[in-house]
């Protein structure tokens, strides 16, 4: 793989915090698209400790246990090290030096009018007491984007005011330093914008434990699926049932390949006929079709190899991102060491 050839490839850049083993929501979310592009893109994918340690500061170990996890998550779904620069966030230092310049190019207050980071403040309960590490993790975000000068991200829906802020700290530092040194970038959306929880509340989630894990074992996947809302009315299966709001509809829409066949089970379910047990079946038939080589995959995996690949792959982000530093701060005026200074 190119070490960096941002002429004749799109660059992306994408990754998860490592509080938790990733789920189908994320799968649909940004995975999918990420083993997509890995062919035709220089692709970097994070795995964001330091972000992660924003709200759970209070717990390393944790994080420090899933970037092992996550790692096998990657590798399992499709993702490979030879073809994506996997690496680590916090060991990638020139990421939290792009991070302090880009504190001075965007307000507080912008910060708390980001949808996203109020929905998050407000679901983690931090009310008056949110961290500063938390409130600031878009431009984090806004560093890892610019480092890798990606013109690409995957994320899901409701990400894309992070994106929104990337691109608004990237035209005021260029403007400011007349420069084009930093790149806009663009959110690339998956193909459903979100997987609804198992429980029908908000999205799928690691933190609300609502989720179906890739790595959840063939009896806890079975229980999942039969545990998922449905319609409270469908009593019988000879009960008119609504498909709107219908979690098992939700994943056999983002699962079930035969979308004829779906439609006719809409249809059916929503003029009496068609009961939750069969749905539920054929639902679980579904995710252990598709989760089992997933499984099998991850069961492969020499935890040996691990960190190696882990810490070469981080070794190419930093060769990356150092090259935009020095043009950053080229542009700043501040290489004091440089001749011209001298």
């Amino acid at each position: 793989m190119a070490l960096y050839d941002q002429e004749k490839r799109k660059v992306v850049i994408t990754g998860d915090r490592p509080t938790g083993p990733l789920h189908l929501g994320h799968y649909v979310g940004s995975l999918q698209s990420r083993v997509e592009m890995q062919d035709r893109c220089d692709c970097f994918v994070m795995i964001a400790d330091t972000q992660a340690l924003s709200d759970h500061f209070e717990n390393p170990e944790l994080v420090a246990r899933y970037v092992r996890e996550v790692f096998k998550d990657y590798i399992s779904v499709g993702i490979s090290p030879t073809k994506s620069t996997i690496f680590v966030q916090s060991m990638v230092p020139e990421l939290f030096e792009l991070t302090s310049y880009y504190m001075n190019l965007v307000t507080v207050a912008r910060l708390e009018r980001n949808p996203t980071v109020k929905s998050e403040i407000q679901q983690k309960g931090f009310d008056e007491s949110v961290p500063a590490g938390f409130l600031c993790y878009p431009v984090s975000q806004a560093a890892d984007i610019t480092a890798f000068k990606a013109s690409l991200v995957p994320v899901g829906e409701d990400q894309l005011p992070l994106i929104e802020i990337t691109n608004e700290i990237v035209r005021r530092f260029n403007r400011i330093y007349d420069t084009d040194v930093l790149m806009e970038a663009q959110a690339v959306l998956g193909k459903i914008d979100r997987l609804v929880g198992i429980d029908g509340k908000a999205k799928a989630s690691k933190s609300m434990n609502n989720a179906i894990s890739l790595s959840d074992s063939p009896e806890m996947i079975k229980e999942k699926v039969f545990s998922m809302y449905t319609d409270p009315n469908h009593i019988k299966a000879s009960d008119p049932g609504k498909v709107e709001g219908n979690v098992v509809f939700a994943y056999l829409k983002a699962f079930f390949e035969d979308d004829e066949e779906l439609q006719s089970m809409k249809k059916r379910y929503e003029r009496g006929g068609l009961g939750d047990v069969v749905l539920k079946s054929l639902l679980n038939e579904t995710l252990q079709k598709f989760l089992a080589p997933i499984r099998e995959k991850r069961r492969s995996i020499k935890e040996s190899d691990i960190l190696d690949q882990l810490e070469d792959g981080t070794k190419r982000a930093r060769e990356v991102a150092s090259m935009t530093i020095e043009q950053v701060r080229d542009a700043m005026s501040i290489k004091y060491w440089a001749k011209e200074y001298r």
